[in-house]
């Protein structure tokens, strides 16, 4: 499994703005632009993914990040979804998909449709905290997630492991994940940043955890 890779690209204080990140431009539903070029980004990885185990016929390792169903809601649903109740800051999305990468990267978890909804409301609920003045409790993430709160409480002990607790973001490092988005709305193009699969054979079962509720949350 590869480092980042992409093509270097200025990154200035406008395009924060342009995400969402700072005054936000919201696009045609209201909503900071860096949630609909994340939820592209982790489409298209779980998409080439899920076509790399049909043709590899490689089979997955079950994690507590498994369902045994994909669930009804997309991904762009989902995390619109965690974004209209969490009242996070735009900026842990940004965090949440370093994150995620630092895990794939740590642990070889191929990221697919089983596992990709439980790793969002986990690494977004990470970010909060780590990163914002104020945040909910466990319960009512779990409850935004459509998981108990039990089960998030494992995923999110299971996360920190996975990342061995390293939840510092450089600036740098911060700028690189935004010049990923920022290439990903300008040419619609993906410079891998999130890995697909990191071993032939960790990559889609399922575990007795159930699909993720799709109800509605109401504050």
């Amino acid at each position: 499994m590869g480092a980042l890779s992409f093509e270097p690209t200025i990154f200035c204080p406008l395009d924060y703005v342009t995400l969402g990140l700072k005054d936000p431009i919201k696009d045609y539903l209201g909503k900071p632009r860096i949630l609909s070029l994340l939820s592209v980004i982790l489409d298209k990885t779980v998409d080439e993914n899920e076509k790399m185990l049909v043709t590899s016929e490689a089979k997955d390792v079950i994690t507590v990040f498994h369902g045994t169903r994909a669930p009804s809601l997309s991904i762009q649903q989902y995390i619109d979804r965690i974004f209209r109740y969490s009242n996070c800051s735009p900026s842990c999305f940004v965090i949440a998909h370093i994150y995620l990468d630092r895990f794939i990267q740590r642990t070889n978890l191929c990221l697919n449709s089983l596992n990709i909804h439980r790793l969002l409301i986990t690494s977004v609920m990470v970010a909060a905290k780590f990163i914002d003045d104020a945040f909910f409790n466990n319960a009512y993430y779990a409850r935004v997630g459509g998981v108990t709160t039990r089960e998030l409480n494992k995923l999110e002990m299971k996360f920190l492991f996975g990342v061995d607790f390293q939840l510092h973001v450089s600036v740098q490092t911060f700028k690189k994940y935004c010049s990923i988005l920022k290439q990903e709305d300008s040419r619609g193009l993906i410079e891998r940043p999130i890995p697909i699969c990191g071993t032939e054979d960790s990559c889609t079962s399922s575990n007795d955890d159930g699909a993720l509720c799709s109800g509605s949350v109401s504050r």
